[in-house]
């Protein structure tokens, strides 16, 4: 592992690569012990606390785990899917909101990786999986319930319909996907939307989804698209037509 002192990268983020690409290309494998900041302070030929810092954001990166004790140390951490799922999400909602990227753009990305899982939940969704789905598309029906309420039924809805094809990479993908577009596309439509019309769609989806139905259940959920992107025109025409002149 090599540094470039004279680079204009600050020198933490240097070790910190150096560590992660160490990690990537299997020269670390899972649980094996770091070298001590000592040892590494010698080998980068920099401070401690400067190894300190890069250790933080390895950890900050769900890449390393610290232990104190006589067996301590920091070591090289397992990550699983769901482990990565938050930052994720977390990543997904700051580029939506600090890019702006617009509601036609964040539908189209959304829908077509969804339907993606279509088919493979269709053919792989497990008995509980497909009960959240009819679960939170009753929970959608009571009267009473409040638009933020409807807002995680639907993202509820949408993430058993991924997790049900049964590929961690895919939901791992659309975690961003779902649980950051989905949000902003209801915070848009929300006024809009017609919520008998959201049920029967979420209806047709699971059914086609228990029935093993791919195409019935793309057809659905292409429909749905349509139907997203009609009510956030109406929403930016209402609220164009609001907006003082």
């Amino acid at each position: 592992m090599k540094i470039d002192p004279k680079s204009k990268a600050d020198l933490p983020a240097q070790i910190a690569k150096a560590i992660r690409d160490s990690i990537i290309s299997g020269d670390m494998d899972v649980d094996a012990r770091l070298p001590s900041e000592t040892e590494l302070s010698e080998q980068f030929d920099v401070s401690r606390s400067t190894v300190r810092e890069a250790l933080k954001r390895l950890a900050a990166q769900n890449l390393i785990r610290t232990q104190r004790g006589a067996t301590g140390g920091a070591f090289v951490r397992r990550l699983s899917y769901q482990d990565a799922y938050a930052n994720h999400i977390t990543t997904s909602t700051l580029l939506l909101s600090m890019n702006a990227v617009d509601f036609e753009t964040a539908c189209e990305a959304r829908f077509a990786l969804e339907r993606a899982c279509a088919p493979l939940s269709a053919k792989r969704r497990t008995p509980d999986q497909l009960a959240t789905m009819r679960a939170e598309i009753h929970r959608q029906g009571q009267p009473g319930l409040s638009d933020e309420s409807f807002c995680d039924s639907d993202v509820a809805f949408h993430r058993a319909l991924v997790d049900g094809a049964e590929n961690p990479v895919l939901s791992y993908q659309l975690a961003g996907a779902v649980e950051a577009m989905q949000p902003l596309m209801n915070m848009i439509t929300f006024t809009q939307r017609n919520r008998d019309m959201i049920v029967s769609l979420h209806s047709r989806i699971a059914d086609a989804i228990e029935t093993h139905a791919a195409d019935q259940a793309d057809a659905a959920l292409a429909e749905l698209t349509s139907y997203t992107l009609e009510l956030g025109q109406q929403a930016m025409a209402a609220r164009a037509a609001k907006a003082p002149e």
